[in-house]
């Protein structure tokens, strides 16, 4: 890899404050690139002021004339009221009942296109849409209606919306406050054996204008730019993210990198893509230097070919990722610690004899309230199809559970109300999960792989036992037109195994306590049992010490060495 210091660290300078320290990342799948003929979306809603739980909203009939109070999902901040629509879906989490799906990313943009009168921020955004719209591009339209008849008060965004048929990512960003209420948009279909993924920068660049099929935008996406002075060119030149989000260091470094490495695994390295329309195929190798912000000329495709049908599973392990095996992999390098952990406490720059570094920002990432991937399994009813795979927390140290999108309530350990960031809940799965996190957190390398075997042990078995069984039992029962009885069994099966599952990491919890106290290892047999003492039970047998990787002391001789050498 090429080295360019001076370059290196004047963009570091100028582009630290752009480092989003709470941002998430989103991997949209479409129907003809998973195994099982599903659209997917994953996300991460990684904020340090997120609590981690599951919100349910019943479908709803209204009175003409009713008014929805609108709060910023960010703050719980008042922001004003809309006319509430007469029929609203359900929804749990990012999902409705249609099987409609909607993530995001935040990316920023100039900050005179914030409508601060605004009423529909991204969080409501998402939040109505999921009770109005059936389909993706239903989403769209009224994602861009409500922005454009109540205002938008958010910075830019891009959405990932998908349904059993189509998959679409949207970069949006607002008009500001002075008269041009409403935003500017852009939004494109990934393509049928594709997939896309963002993460905090707007991804769409130069865009089709005559392909309503595949490609929606707003009619003055490029006019508008021109009256502000940002664009003069045509429009066939017009490139949205180069406009409203240029790219800098800090948004591929901490930004389209965590996109970048995604591409990397579910493609093993070879990104298959659309150009001029042939497909090409390149090492994703030839994108590292632009993902790590080292040279912005190139561009990364948008959409990338993965190189085998994807399963739930694979979307979940991507993100868990830290870049492992990349030349940012933050299990290796000395901010590790003794013990390869792979999370850096914020802020995400630090300054040393006046030069300023970054602590990179993976896929995973402490901070997360929480996590999903949502199926559209359009070869089942509505009913049975929309399935969420939910999880809180640090993604490489918990589990996702399974919740029907069409239960009729959501297990306790995810209720709203729970507990919160600043009130602990023994029976909060957040709070479970961040403990067994925070355990790992100080002996990495040995804790978090127990974890991460018992989260896999419980979704492979939910994905090739548990939901085939059980959205086989519902299909025949929605067949013979026992949609009440569906109803309770998936409500009793998104419950119990979410509640069993909560009663599992709290019996990880106490094993990680026992089995690592005080940086000791304690053995155990084939099925689990602790080795003891022939002579007591409460004695271990054959003890072993944590102790700390080779890096790590190599470090510690350098800095001390005078001082702890042995003589």
């Amino acid at each position: 890899m090429k080295k360019y210091p001076a370059i290196i660290a004047s963009l570091l300078l100028a582009s630290a404050i752009s480092f989003k320290a709470d941002a998430c990342t989103n991997v949209i799948v479409s129907r003809g690139a998973s195994i099982d003929g599903s659209c997917m979306v994953s996300y991460a809603a990684d904020s340090h002021m997120l609590f981690g739980e599951l919100y349910f909203r019943p479908a709803g009939k209204w009175a003409k004339g009713s008014r929805l109070a609108i709060r910023e999902w960010d703050t719980n901040k008042p922001l004003g009221e809309i006319a509430q629509a007469e029929r609203t879906y359900q929804t749990v989490g990012n999902m409705n009942e249609h099987q409609l799906i909607i993530g995001e990313t935040t990316w920023g943009g100039r900050e005179e296109q914030v409508d601060t009168a605004g009423i529909m921020d991204y969080g409501s955004l998402i939040y109505v849409t999921l009770q109005r719209a059936r389909t993706a591009r239903e989403a769209i339209q009224t994602i861009v209606a409500l922005a454009n008849e109540y205002g938008y008060p958010s910075e830019g965004e891009s959405f990932s919306i998908a349904d059993p048929q189509e998959a679409w990512v949207m970069d949006l960003v607002g008009k500001g406050s002075d008269g041009n209420k409403g935003i500017v948009w852009v939004a494109r279909r990934v393509p049928d054996g594709y997939i896309c993924a963002h993460a905090n920068q707007a991804r769409i660049t130069r865009f089709p204008w005559n392909d309503p099929e595949n490609c929606l935008y707003a009619p003055d996406v490029a006019e508008y730019a021109r009256q502000m002075g940002w664009y003069e060119g045509s429009d066939e030149d017009f490139s949205f993210r180069d406009t409203y989000n240029p790219l800098d260091f800090g948004g591929a470094r901490a930004c389209d990198a965590r996109a970048w490495s995604a591409f990397n695994i579910l493609c093993d390295g070879q990104f298959t893509y659309e150009q001029d329309g042939e497909e090409v195929t390149r090492p994703a190798s030839d994108w590292l230097e632009y993902a790590m912000g080292y040279d912005l000329k190139g561009e990364m495709p948008l959409f990338v070919k993965p190189s085998r049908k994807l399963s739930v599973k694979d979307i979940a392990d991507v993100m868990r990722d830290h870049y492992e095996g990349t030349p940012m992999d933050m299990t290796v390098d000395i901010g590790a610690g003794g013990n390869a952990c792979p999370y850096r406490w914020r802020p995400m720059s630090f300054t040393v004899d006046g030069k300023t570094y970054v602590n990179e920002r993976a896929i995973a990432t402490q901070q997360t309230g929480f996590w999903f991937v949502g199926q559209a399994r359009g070869w089942l009813p509505d009913l049975v199809g929309a399935l969420v795979w939910f999880g809180c927390d640090d993604a490489a140290t918990s589990y996702l559970t399974p919740v029907y999108i069409n239960t009729s309530k959501v297990p306790e350990c995810l209720r709203e109300g729970n507990g919160d960031l600043l009130h602990y809940s023994a029976t909060s799965q957040f709070w479970m999960c961040n403990r067994v996190a925070n355990a790992c957190y100080k002996m990495y390398d040995r804790m978090a792989p127990v974890a991460r075997a018992a989260a896999d042990s419980f979704e492979l078995y939910q994905l090739g036992e548990g939901i085939p069984e059980m959205d086989a039992k519902l299909a025949r029962l929605v067949e013979k037109g026992r949609v009440r009885k569906a109803r309770r069994l998936m409500t009793k099966y998104s419950v119990d195994t979410a509640q069993e599952q909560f009663a599992a990491w709290t019996s990880l919890e106490e094993l990680l306590l026992v089995k690592f106290i005080d940086g000791n290892i304690k053995a155990q047999d084939e099925e689990g049992n602790f080795l003891h003492s022939d002579y007591s039970g409460g004695i271990p047998k054959g003890l072993q010490y944590g102790g700390y990787n080779d890096r790590w002391k190599a470090a510690v001789a350098r800095d001390n060495g005078a001082i702890l050498e042995q003589r």
